[in-house]
């Protein structure tokens, strides 16, 4: 699932130029037995299956053998909601670690004593943590100097400043009868920006109100 993702789009011109490098690690490499089993029963029953501690803490301990890492991460639907903040502070940090959840999640242990910090993308659940991790990814690399063409882009956008975006348009000024805001044809810049900052606070307080406290 993730192999197409990150050989995709900015990620992976990101990887090209080397601003970012993206390493995938199977976890049945390091699995048991015959069938390299990294998953079984839960202790006390239920339902689902979990995730084991011995391919998860050997696959740990191979990569902190090979470099510091700042932040050890876990996907899990009951971590800490993540924001452009918390992208904001992951761009700056040199290596990280995620950890893709899967069936009823891991051994509470790997959370316990491998772990720095849990992260969620929603409440709600998914198969596994390729998705969200992906997320993560992508919200990370597109912020990083040189990753994007115009990193200006990447500064203005949603939730930077606690704000959503203003709306947008280009050519044709006019279709079917709906115009451009005519501010925005007048080349008078510094009244374009007022009227950004003026639509980026009214949308956010019209649609997301909670990010104004």
């Amino acid at each position: 699932m993730l192999e197409g993702f990150v050989h995709n789009s900015i990620v992976k011109r990101a990887q090209n130029k080397n601003i970012v490098e993206i390493r995938l690690h199977s976890l049945r490499d390091y699995g048991r037995g015959n069938y390299r089993q990294v998953d079984d029963y839960a202790f006390g029953g239920g339902a689902g299956m979990v995730m084991k501690i011995e391919p998860i803490y050997e696959l740990i301990t191979a990569l902190k053998s090979e470099r510091q890492y700042d932040e050890i991460i876990y996907m899990s639907p009951d971590g800490e909601t993540f924001t452009q903040k918390e992208a904001n502070r992951l761009s700056i940090l040199e290596n990280i670690v995620i950890l893709c959840g899967h069936y009823k999640g891991v051994d509470h242990r790997v959370r316990e004593h491998l772990i720095t910090k849990e992260i969620s993308v929603g409440d709600y659940v998914l198969s596994g943590g390729e998705l969200a991790a992906a997320i993560i990814i992508d919200a990370v690399t597109r912020i990083i100097p040189g990753a994007i063409g115009n990193e200006m882009s990447a500064l203005t956008d949603s939730f930077q400043d606690n704000l959503l975006s203003p709306p947008v348009y280009t050519r044709p000024p006019e279709f079917n009868g709906w115009k451009v805001p005519e501010i925005l044809l007048s080349g008078d810049h510094e009244k374009i920006d007022r009227w950004k900052e003026d639509q980026s606070y009214e949308r956010t307080k019209r649609l997301r109100p909670d990010l104004l406290e």
